[in-house]
Protein backbone atom coordinates (compact mmCIF):
# COMPACT_ATOMS: atom_id res chain seq x y z
CA UNK A 1 0.00 0.00 0.00
CA UNK A 2 1.38 3.41 -0.97
CA UNK A 3 2.19 5.89 1.76
CA UNK A 4 0.27 9.18 1.87
CA UNK A 5 1.79 12.17 0.13
CA UNK A 6 2.65 14.30 3.15
CA UNK A 7 3.70 17.92 3.15
CA UNK A 8 4.51 20.44 5.86
CA UNK A 9 4.03 24.19 5.78
CA UNK A 10 7.19 26.29 5.94
CA UNK A 11 5.16 28.77 8.05
CA UNK A 12 4.74 26.12 10.76
CA UNK A 13 8.18 27.17 12.03
CA UNK A 14 8.23 30.99 11.81
CA UNK A 15 10.72 31.38 14.66
CA UNK A 16 13.38 29.64 12.55
CA UNK A 17 15.07 31.04 9.49
CA UNK A 18 13.63 29.76 6.23
CA UNK A 19 16.64 27.53 5.67
CA UNK A 20 16.24 26.08 9.16
CA UNK A 21 12.52 25.50 8.64
CA UNK A 22 13.23 23.58 5.44
CA UNK A 23 15.94 21.59 7.25
CA UNK A 24 13.44 20.55 9.93
CA UNK A 25 10.86 19.47 7.35
CA UNK A 26 13.47 17.36 5.57
CA UNK A 27 14.64 15.85 8.89
CA UNK A 28 11.03 14.82 9.61
CA UNK A 29 11.08 12.69 6.46
CA UNK A 30 8.30 14.78 4.92
CA UNK A 31 8.85 15.29 1.19
CA UNK A 32 6.39 18.05 0.32
CA UNK A 33 6.56 21.71 1.33
CA UNK A 34 3.67 24.17 1.40
CA UNK A 35 5.23 27.56 0.72
CA UNK A 36 3.48 30.54 2.29
CA UNK A 37 3.54 33.93 0.59
CA UNK A 38 1.68 35.91 3.22
CA UNK A 39 2.07 39.68 3.19
CA UNK A 40 3.55 40.65 6.55
CA UNK A 41 3.73 37.19 8.14
CA UNK A 42 5.75 34.58 6.28
CA UNK A 43 9.39 33.89 5.51
CA UNK A 44 8.88 34.81 1.86
CA UNK A 45 7.28 38.18 1.20
CA UNK A 46 5.63 39.38 -2.02
CA UNK A 47 7.76 42.53 -1.95
CA UNK A 48 10.93 40.41 -1.94
CA UNK A 49 9.86 37.82 -4.53
CA UNK A 50 8.11 39.79 -7.23
CA UNK A 51 10.73 42.35 -8.28
CA UNK A 52 12.66 39.42 -9.79
CA UNK A 53 10.41 36.37 -10.04
CA UNK A 54 12.89 34.29 -12.04
CA UNK A 55 15.78 34.71 -9.60
CA UNK A 56 13.49 34.16 -6.59
CA UNK A 57 12.10 30.94 -8.09
CA UNK A 58 15.56 29.59 -8.93
CA UNK A 59 16.83 30.34 -5.42
CA UNK A 60 13.89 28.66 -3.69
CA UNK A 61 13.86 25.69 -6.06
CA UNK A 62 17.52 25.03 -5.31
CA UNK A 63 16.87 25.17 -1.57
CA UNK A 64 14.21 22.47 -1.88
CA UNK A 65 16.18 20.37 -4.35
CA UNK A 66 19.29 20.40 -2.12
CA UNK A 67 17.19 18.93 0.70
CA UNK A 68 15.34 16.35 -1.39
CA UNK A 69 12.07 18.27 -0.99
CA UNK A 70 9.27 18.97 -3.48
CA UNK A 71 6.79 21.80 -3.84
CA UNK A 72 3.32 20.70 -2.76
CA UNK A 73 1.58 24.09 -2.77
CA UNK A 74 2.25 27.80 -3.02
CA UNK A 75 -0.23 29.70 -0.85
CA UNK A 76 -0.91 33.39 -1.53
CA UNK A 77 -2.46 35.67 1.10
CA UNK A 78 -2.21 39.20 -0.34
CA UNK A 79 -2.76 41.20 2.85
CA UNK A 80 -3.10 40.83 6.60
CA UNK A 81 -6.38 42.73 6.17
CA UNK A 82 -8.61 40.19 4.40
CA UNK A 83 -10.82 42.95 2.97
CA UNK A 84 -8.00 45.13 1.66
CA UNK A 85 -7.03 42.97 -1.33
CA UNK A 86 -9.99 40.61 -1.54
CA UNK A 87 -10.59 39.07 -4.97
CA UNK A 88 -14.27 39.96 -4.67
CA UNK A 89 -13.88 43.54 -3.48
CA UNK A 90 -16.66 45.85 -4.73
CA UNK A 91 -13.84 48.14 -5.93
CA UNK A 92 -12.78 47.41 -9.55
CA UNK A 93 -9.35 48.84 -8.74
CA UNK A 94 -8.82 46.42 -5.86
CA UNK A 95 -9.92 43.51 -8.05
CA UNK A 96 -7.47 44.58 -10.77
CA UNK A 97 -4.72 44.72 -8.14
CA UNK A 98 -5.60 41.23 -6.94
CA UNK A 99 -5.46 39.87 -10.51
CA UNK A 100 -2.03 41.40 -11.03
CA UNK A 101 -0.74 39.86 -7.80
CA UNK A 102 -2.30 36.53 -8.78
CA UNK A 103 -0.55 36.60 -12.15
CA UNK A 104 2.83 37.28 -10.51
CA UNK A 105 2.29 34.46 -8.01
CA UNK A 106 1.22 32.10 -10.77
CA UNK A 107 4.35 33.00 -12.73
CA UNK A 108 6.41 32.24 -9.61
CA UNK A 109 4.57 28.93 -9.18
CA UNK A 110 5.27 27.92 -12.78
CA UNK A 111 8.94 28.89 -12.56
CA UNK A 112 9.25 26.78 -9.40
CA UNK A 113 7.62 23.89 -11.30
CA UNK A 114 5.12 23.67 -8.44
CA UNK A 115 1.93 21.76 -9.27
CA UNK A 116 -0.53 23.63 -7.08
CA UNK A 117 -1.46 27.11 -5.92
CA UNK A 118 -3.87 28.20 -3.17
CA UNK A 119 -5.41 31.57 -2.37
CA UNK A 120 -8.44 32.83 -0.43
CA UNK A 121 -11.98 33.18 -1.80
CA UNK A 122 -12.70 36.69 -0.58
CA UNK A 123 -14.99 38.21 2.02
CA UNK A 124 -18.63 38.99 2.63
CA UNK A 125 -18.99 42.75 2.33
CA UNK A 126 -21.76 43.85 4.68
CA UNK A 127 -22.92 46.60 2.33
CA UNK A 128 -24.38 43.89 0.10
CA UNK A 129 -25.99 40.46 0.30
CA UNK A 130 -23.83 37.40 0.78
CA UNK A 131 -25.06 36.08 -2.56
CA UNK A 132 -23.69 39.19 -4.29
CA UNK A 133 -20.33 38.82 -2.54
CA UNK A 134 -20.27 35.14 -3.48
CA UNK A 135 -21.13 35.88 -7.11
CA UNK A 136 -18.33 38.43 -7.44
CA UNK A 137 -15.93 35.98 -5.82
CA UNK A 138 -16.91 33.33 -8.35
CA UNK A 139 -16.34 35.75 -11.22
CA UNK A 140 -12.79 36.60 -10.15
CA UNK A 141 -11.95 33.02 -9.24
CA UNK A 142 -13.20 31.76 -12.61
CA UNK A 143 -10.62 34.04 -14.21
CA UNK A 144 -7.96 32.66 -11.84
CA UNK A 145 -8.89 29.08 -12.74
CA UNK A 146 -8.59 29.92 -16.43
CA UNK A 147 -5.14 31.46 -16.00
CA UNK A 148 -3.90 28.59 -13.83
CA UNK A 149 -5.27 25.97 -16.21
CA UNK A 150 -3.43 27.56 -19.14
CA UNK A 151 -0.23 27.39 -17.08
CA UNK A 152 -0.74 23.74 -16.07
CA UNK A 153 -1.28 24.55 -12.38
CA UNK A 154 -4.14 23.33 -10.19
CA UNK A 155 -5.75 26.26 -8.37
CA UNK A 156 -7.80 26.12 -5.18
CA UNK A 157 -9.13 28.35 -2.45
CA UNK A 158 -9.27 27.79 1.28
CA UNK A 159 -12.88 28.54 2.20
CA UNK A 160 -12.07 29.51 5.78
CA UNK A 161 -14.38 30.40 8.64
CA UNK A 162 -13.96 34.17 8.20
CA UNK A 163 -14.43 34.13 4.43
CA UNK A 164 -17.34 34.65 2.04
CA UNK A 165 -17.88 30.87 2.26
CA UNK A 166 -17.58 30.01 5.98
CA UNK A 167 -19.71 26.84 5.95
CA UNK A 168 -19.51 23.57 4.00
CA UNK A 169 -22.74 24.48 2.19
CA UNK A 170 -21.40 27.82 0.99
CA UNK A 171 -17.99 26.36 0.11
CA UNK A 172 -19.70 23.72 -2.05
CA UNK A 173 -21.90 26.40 -3.62
CA UNK A 174 -18.86 28.49 -4.54
CA UNK A 175 -17.15 25.52 -6.20
CA UNK A 176 -20.30 24.56 -8.08
CA UNK A 177 -20.69 28.16 -9.32
CA UNK A 178 -17.09 28.21 -10.56
CA UNK A 179 -16.17 25.44 -13.03
CA UNK A 180 -12.69 24.08 -12.44
CA UNK A 181 -12.29 25.60 -8.98
CA UNK A 182 -11.11 23.24 -6.24
CA UNK A 183 -10.68 23.52 -2.47
CA UNK A 184 -7.76 23.48 -0.12
CA UNK A 185 -9.79 21.72 2.54
CA UNK A 186 -9.20 22.34 6.24
CA UNK A 187 -11.74 20.59 8.48
CA UNK A 188 -10.68 22.78 11.38
CA UNK A 189 -12.52 25.84 10.08
CA UNK A 190 -15.79 23.94 10.44
CA UNK A 191 -14.87 21.86 13.50
CA UNK A 192 -14.23 25.13 15.34
CA UNK A 193 -17.83 26.12 14.64
CA UNK A 194 -19.07 22.87 16.21
CA UNK A 195 -19.75 20.96 12.99
CA UNK A 196 -19.24 17.18 12.95
CA UNK A 197 -16.97 15.44 10.45
CA UNK A 198 -20.03 14.04 8.65
CA UNK A 199 -21.09 17.58 7.63
CA UNK A 200 -17.61 18.41 6.30
CA UNK A 201 -16.86 15.14 4.52
CA UNK A 202 -18.87 15.90 1.33
CA UNK A 203 -16.29 18.59 0.54
CA UNK A 204 -13.56 15.94 0.11
CA UNK A 205 -14.64 15.37 -3.50
CA UNK A 206 -13.87 19.03 -4.24
CA UNK A 207 -10.40 19.01 -2.63
CA UNK A 208 -7.12 19.21 -4.51
CA UNK A 209 -5.07 20.07 -1.40
CA UNK A 210 -5.62 19.35 2.29
CA UNK A 211 -4.58 21.10 5.51
CA UNK A 212 -4.34 18.87 8.58
CA UNK A 213 -4.15 20.20 12.13
CA UNK A 214 -5.71 19.32 15.46
CA UNK A 215 -8.87 21.32 16.26
CA UNK A 216 -11.99 21.18 18.41
CA UNK A 217 -15.09 23.26 19.01
CA UNK A 218 -13.97 26.80 19.79
CA UNK A 219 -10.32 26.23 18.84
CA UNK A 220 -8.95 26.27 15.32
CA UNK A 221 -5.71 24.84 16.70
CA UNK A 222 -5.19 22.59 19.68
CA UNK A 223 -3.18 19.56 20.77
CA UNK A 224 -3.81 16.13 19.36
CA UNK A 225 -4.91 15.10 22.86
CA UNK A 226 -7.82 17.58 22.66
CA UNK A 227 -8.50 17.10 18.94
CA UNK A 228 -12.00 16.04 17.86
CA UNK A 229 -11.38 15.55 14.11
CA UNK A 230 -11.39 11.81 13.35
CA UNK A 231 -8.36 11.67 11.09
CA UNK A 232 -8.79 7.93 10.57
CA UNK A 233 -12.21 8.70 9.09
CA UNK A 234 -10.69 11.56 7.09
CA UNK A 235 -8.11 9.20 5.61
CA UNK A 236 -10.81 6.70 4.65
CA UNK A 237 -12.77 9.48 2.93
CA UNK A 238 -9.70 10.68 1.04
CA UNK A 239 -8.85 7.16 -0.10
CA UNK A 240 -12.42 6.43 -1.19
CA UNK A 241 -12.49 9.60 -3.28
CA UNK A 242 -9.19 8.77 -4.96
CA UNK A 243 -7.72 12.00 -3.60
CA UNK A 244 -4.53 12.66 -5.59
CA UNK A 245 -2.99 15.54 -3.68
CA UNK A 246 -0.80 16.18 -0.68
CA UNK A 247 -1.92 16.21 2.94
CA UNK A 248 -0.24 19.31 4.34
CA UNK A 249 0.50 19.33 8.06
CA UNK A 250 -0.27 22.93 8.95
CA UNK A 251 0.35 23.99 12.52
CA UNK A 252 0.72 27.76 12.77
CA UNK A 253 1.50 30.66 15.07
CA UNK A 254 -1.11 33.41 14.96
CA UNK A 255 -2.13 36.26 17.19
CA UNK A 256 -5.64 34.94 17.70
CA UNK A 257 -7.25 33.53 20.83
CA UNK A 258 -8.81 30.59 18.94
CA UNK A 259 -5.41 29.68 17.50
CA UNK A 260 -3.29 29.20 20.63
CA UNK A 261 0.36 28.24 20.42
CA UNK A 262 1.13 24.54 20.69
CA UNK A 263 4.39 22.61 20.39
CA UNK A 264 4.39 22.74 16.59
CA UNK A 265 7.23 20.28 16.19
CA UNK A 266 5.82 17.58 18.48
CA UNK A 267 2.26 18.01 17.20
CA UNK A 268 3.47 17.78 13.59
CA UNK A 269 5.33 14.53 14.36
CA UNK A 270 2.33 12.98 16.13
CA UNK A 271 -0.14 13.92 13.40
CA UNK A 272 2.31 12.74 10.73
CA UNK A 273 2.44 9.35 12.40
CA UNK A 274 -1.32 9.13 12.96
CA UNK A 275 -2.11 9.86 9.29
CA UNK A 276 0.63 7.55 8.01
CA UNK A 277 -0.61 4.68 10.16
CA UNK A 278 -4.24 5.29 9.21
CA UNK A 279 -3.36 5.36 5.50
Amino acid sequence: MKKPKLACADFTFPLLSHDEALDVIAMLGIKGVDIGIFAGRSHLQPKDIFPNVGASARKLSKKLQDRGLKFSDIFLIPSQDAFKQAPNSPSPGVRRGYRELFKRTLDFTVRCDAPHMTSLPGQHFESESRSDSLKRSSETLAWCVEQASKAGVVFSVEAHMWSVAPTPKLAAQLVEMTPGLTLTLDYGHYTTQGMPDSKIEPLVKHASHFHARAACKGLLQTTLKNNTIDYRRVVRALRRSGYPGYIGLEYVRMDNEIVPDVDNLSETVMLRDLITKAW
